[in-house]
């Protein structure tokens, strides 16, 4: 497993919008103050053109124009880091053109979450290099830091190995005023252990990403997942997956679909993030739908983790070996 150098003050932090561009004029307010505290943490921050445009679909740029600006960054020697504007949903216009093998000869952090798993996931499991799930750009422009942003930076450079999950969460979307706000509050945090167990502890390598994605990832050429726990299978697996918009049949399916490939033969456990839209016409909770797939497996699984939408979120380095545990509806993450 390639693990890319930790970032540290005088490197430059490269920042792209691989999927959608920043057009609401608070949001770039908080983009551009993200790149004025980052420079006064001590790095320079450099810009992709395409940050603060659209397309009628929302997109940043057409995929080819998407992958030079990446590729720039990927061969720019000052940059150490590249952090995605945003989700969206057509990053994989931009895979064809790609230059992982650029990315392997350079190693670099790349880090975002939701659309973004369409990078992260081939990075991980294609590249055999390790790729971080979690905030876009936009949360370093919050003013002040809250503790997840001060842990992400610290996540990148190497000096936080131990994650804590966090008080509260976001429990809906929220629209800026002033475009800098922290996270809001409206939700505890509360880790639920499946089967109702006291204390789970969980060891093995990390891997997954937002669900919505890797599923149509599968069985393409940026799906690398055989190969990836075939290495790994002394470790095992902590598969960390959320999803964004999804029916309960649609969550079951694509489960289904990944445990009939074999994915999750070397599975060690399961941690999901706490699922963005759900919906279900028969009343069927999250948890269940889930566990209709994973049950049998006889392996420990996790709900309402700090994954994903639902902010804040941990930092995940995909690909990392690392111990997960929850307990009395508290998490901690620790990388080896």
């Amino acid at each position: 497993m390639i693990i890319p150098k930790y970032i540290q003050k005088g490197d430059t932090i490269g920042v792209t919008a691989t999927s959608s561009g920043i057009t609401n004029e608070l949001k770039q307010k908080r983009v551009a103050n993200a790149t004025v505290q980052l420079r006064e943490k001590g790095y320079n921050v450099l810009c992709t053109d395409n940050l603060y445009q659209a397309d009628w679909r929302g997109c940043s740029s057409d995929g080819k124009t998407r992958a030079r600006q990446l590729n720039d960054l990927l061969s720019n020697e000052d940059v150490t880091c590249i952090i995605s504007a945003a989700g969206g949903d057509y990053l994989m216009e931009m895979l064809d053109d790609v230059d992982f093998e650029k990315l392997k000869a350079n190693p670099k952090w790349f880090q975002g979450f939701s659309d973004n798993t369409g990078l992260v996931y081939p990075i991980v499991t294609t590249c055999d290099m390790a790729a971080v799930y979690g905030c876009h750009i936009g949360d370093f422009g919050m003013k002040p830091w809250q503790k997840p942003v001060e842990d992400a930076l610290g996540v990148l450079e190497g000096t936080k190995k131990k994650l804590e999950s966090y008080a509260f969460y976001e429990s809906q979307r929220h629209e800026y005023v002033t475009g800098y706000e922290g996270y809001y509050s409206d939700g505890q945090v509360q880790w639920i252990n499946a089967r109702g167990e006291d204390k789970i502890e969980i060891s093995g390598r990390i891997l997954g990403g937002c669900l919505d994605v890797i599923v149509f990832l599968l069985g393409t050429k940026y799906d690398g997942t055989e190969q990836f726990i075939r290495k790994y299978a002394d470790d095992g697996i902590i598969w960390t997956l959320e999803s964004f918009n999804m029916e309960d049949v649609v969550l079951i399916t694509h489960l289904w679909q990944m445990k009939q490939r074999g994915y999750f033969k070397n599975a060690r456990g399961f941690v999901f993030g706490r699922p963005f839209m759900y919906n279900t016409w028969i009343e069927q909770p999250y948890k269940e739908a889930v566990m209709s797939i994973l049950g049998d497996l006889e392996v420990p699984v996790i709900f309402d983790a700090d994954i994903g939408h639902k902010g804040p979120q941990l930092s995940l380095i995909e690909g990392a070996v690392a111990k997960v545990t929850s307990e009395g509806g508290k998490g901690v993450l620790e990388y080896a």
